[in-house]
């Protein structure tokens, strides 16, 4: 199993959510509200709202995961971070394997 990390614009991150876990590419996906990102961007200087996606996924979906990510996301280079699970309760890793059904 893995957890991603994606920031989104706050008015699309619902939208991209769904969207995600209805193509079977994430078992389930919180949206946090209210983040402010800072960072730089082409030589200048950003502070933004934005709201943060975190994924659950199967490990075998997530090079697709990151290809629709990448199609699906307003942003050139949206921020798509992967980290592997090493452990937790069976039963949900079992149900994030099966795709969330």
């Amino acid at each position: 199993m893995k957890i991603a990390f994606v920031t989104a614009p706050p008015e699309e991150a619902g939208a991209l959510a769904r969207r995600l876990v209805d193509a079977d590419l994430a078992a389930c996906v919180n949206v946090l509200f209210g983040i402010t990102s800072v960072y730089r961007w082409q030589g200048q200087f950003h502070t933004d709202n934005e709201a943060l996606l975190i994924a659950k996924l199967a490990d075998e979906k997530a090079e697709l995961f990151v290809a629709r990510v990448k199609e699906w996301h307003p942003y050139q280079v949206p921020e798509v971070v992967l980290i592997d699970v090493a452990g937790g309760n069976p039963d949900y890793l079992a149900w994030v394997g099966g795709g969330g059904a």
